[in-house]
């Protein structure tokens, strides 16, 4: 499996998650279902990993559907323009939460989040960079930014823009959690 990530790599995570959504499956009950991590389904979602054909194949038996009927579907944009507090979508894990606007980014040129960071939160001791670039605004609270070599605390009302490619990672600091509203473009994250 490839790991780079291009707008096809998006669209056929795209797919995979209309399919498995329309079959009633969740991320983990697919990879149980079919024998892989969790991961695996989550990282074809994001576009982060293209299977190869056989894998593709083993995911979509546990849905189930064949390959030219995958492929046959034409994931449509999402038109929905407000979006209700509760109907933002989780992507986040443990102690970082991540408000995604929008179910789907297929078809989308951002993505906008609402971040959360518990005290002790961060992104992992391994920085990671991606396609695009990314913005915020810290809302609440504190956080800690380290893009390449530079590292900064950012507090209420101060701001971050940066080139995605580079690495870097996010930890809250201080006595409160911290709350971020950030954009990325192209949605690659």
């Amino acid at each position: 499996m490839n790991t780079h990530n291009t707008s096809d790599d998006l669209a056929l995570g795209h797919r995979l998650r209309v399919v498995r959504e329309r079959a009633g499956l969740s991320q983990r009950s697919l990879a149980t279902k079919v024998g892989v991590p969790n991961s695996t389904i989550s990282l074809i979602e994001s576009g982060k990993m293209n299977p190869s054909v056989g894998a593709l194949h083993k995911i979509l038996a546990g849905v189930p559907i064949g390959l030219s009927e995958f492929f046959a579907i034409e994931p449509v944009a999402e038109q929905q323009i407000f979006y209700a507090a509760e109907e933002l979508t989780e992507i986040g894990k443990g102690k970082v939460s991540l408000k995604q606007v929008g179910q789907s980014l297929f078809g989308r040129a951002m993505m906008m989040l609402k971040e959360r960071y518990e005290i002790g939160a961060d992104t992992g001791r391994v920085m990671y960079g991606h396609e695009g670039e990314e913005a915020g605004i810290v809302i609440s609270g504190r956080v800690e930014v380290t893009v390449g070599e530079q590292r900064k605390i950012l507090g209420p009302g101060d701001a971050y823009y940066f080139e995605s490619r580079t690495p870097h990672r996010f930890r809250q600091v201080g006595p409160e959690p911290c709350e971020v509203v950030s954009a990325a473009t192209p949605p690659s994250f």
